[in-house]
């Protein structure tokens, strides 16, 4: 039986040892607070939509819930520099996106960030083609009918897309330079704000990635004239693609994944890529993806980092080629 003084010291030592370990510098286990998922695009387009998924599934695997930040502007530059600044402790992630990354720096004219050395690129959540669509009282009702139509008015026709720099104001730029039509793009704030629009006719079409524009393609709110992807997407059988209609030019994926402030530790990066892999796995996910024409990927940190570096090598030209400008 313990004396009282050895009682004592045994509850002193016990009421210690919190204060102790902190006072020894040892860290929270991560995560230990809910994180922060930035989509540098406003509410409503496909990056919310993906981001939304892999924050309510990612934190379910963390154990911790992961909040969207919708931080847009800049084609995809205001978010992303966010996080580039941000400290790299695991609790600050981007959901990163061809226009950030590897089409913005360029149409812009530089960034205040290093899209490769600023981050740790860590998983791809999802690729999906883009696809036009149209105000359900726009006279085209084909592609090929649009096409005719914006050669016959010669500078009167706009299109929408969710901003400068994504690659849906690519894919639109692209067209343009096959058609010279004088197509008049009107960016927007992300995807929800452009598709509003076009559902209203304020502009009568809109490049859009599938993922965000399906739901108002099945709700008969848009009509679809073809869809950017090398094959039909098996979400929407019926809609061509713009390579069997003659367009092969015009081939074109969007992406997004998740990206880390680089310095991020190395434990923290391989919890990330490995969760996320789970994530990509789980059948209402895989449900969720092939609803919106979209597909996962199993890239590794790895192989996402040199993925993104062919992207920045492959669109830098093309933005330049373009005649693109952030207007």
């Amino acid at each position: 039986m313990l004396n009282r003084r050895s009682f004592l010291a045994a509850t002193l030592a016990v009421a210690s040892a919190p204060a102790a370990a902190q006072t020894s510098g040892q860290a929270a286990p991560w995560p230990s607070k809910p994180i922060k998922l930035v989509v540098p695009y406003a509410p409503g387009g496909t990056t919310d939509v993906v981001a939304r998924m892999v924050a309510e599934y990612l934190g379910q695997k963390l154990g911790q819930n992961i909040i969207v930040d919708n931080k847009p502007g800049k084609g995809a530059m205001v978010g992303t520099a966010l996080v580039a600044k941000a400290a790299p402790d695991g609790y600050t992630l981007l959901m990163s996106v061809i226009s950030g990354l590897s089409i913005s720096p360029t149409l812009y004219g530089g960034a205040d960030f290093d899209p490769m050395g600023d981050f740790i690129h860590v998983s791809i959540a999802s690729t999906n083609p883009s696809v036009l669509v149209a105000n359900t009282n726009f006279g085209p009702k084909t592609f090929k009918e649009f096409v005719e139509y914006a050669k016959a008015n010669r500078g009167k026709v706009s299109y929408a897309t969710s901003g400068a720099g994504s690659s849906n104001h690519l894919l639109g730029a692209r067209l343009e330079q096959v058609i010279s039509a004088g197509l008049v793009h009107v960016p927007y704030r992300g995807a929800g704000p452009a598709m509003i629009d076009t559902i209203a006719g304020n502009v009568p079409v809109m490049f859009d990635s599938l993922p965000s524009a399906a739901p108002h393609i099945k709700a008969g709110k848009v009509n679809a004239l073809a869809v950017s992807g090398e094959t039909r997407s098996p979400a929407f059988p019926d809609v061509p693609t713009m390579k069997e209609l003659g367009y092969p030019d015009l081939i074109s994926y969007s992406w997004f994944g998740i990206s880390v402030p680089a310095k991020t530790p190395q434990p923290i990066v391989d919890r990330i890529a490995t969760e996320m892999q789970a994530v990509l796995k789980e059948p209402a996910v895989i449900k969720r993806w092939e609803e919106i024409g979209a597909e996962g990927s199993t890239m590794t940190p790895a192989e996402v980092t040199r993925f993104i570096q062919s992207e920045i090598d492959k669109w830098t030209p093309v933005v330049k080629a373009s005649g693109a400008t952030p207007g």
